[in-house]
């Protein structure tokens, strides 16, 4: 006989967005020191802008924002797609970043020593 129990509590959905939503404010103030606070020092990055294949590790994302800078008209949403108390899947819709572009990322983040990081990120940018 199976239990109807809530397995994740909804402090770790809550906790999760936040995580993410460091990443979004970084891009916002363009800074790397609140950007880095939601990723694994090993995170990866891939995605795809003109059909090429970008790929590597998360301070390529650094220097981008070291290179374009703040995003002060950014606009985002998160959602939570999937979680389990050490794992999770959020998707963020981004309009309107630092260089004006559109995109759609897809976080995977784990849960160490009881903080969430972002451990891999794969966008989908739009055409302008």
């Amino acid at each position: 006989m199976s239990k109807n129990i809530k397995k994740v509590p909804t402090q770790e959905y809550e906790d999760a967005v936040v995580t993410v939503a460091l990443y979004v404010e970084g891009l916002r103030i363009g800074s790397v020191p609140i950007l880095s606070q939601a990723f694994h020092r090993d995170a990866t990055m891939y995605g795809l802008i003109d059909g090429k294949l970008h790929q590597g590790p998360i301070k390529n994302l650094y220097d981008l924002v070291e290179k374009n800078g703040p995003a002060p008209n950014i606009k985002t949403r998160i959602d939570v797609l999937s979680i389990t108390s050490t794992t999770a899947i959020l998707r963020v819709d981004v309009e309107n970043d630092a260089i004006g572009a559109n995109y759609t990322d897809y976080h995977t983040l784990i849960k160490l020593d009881e903080t969430w990081y972002i451990i891999s990120m794969v966008y989908h940018r739009y055409e302008e």
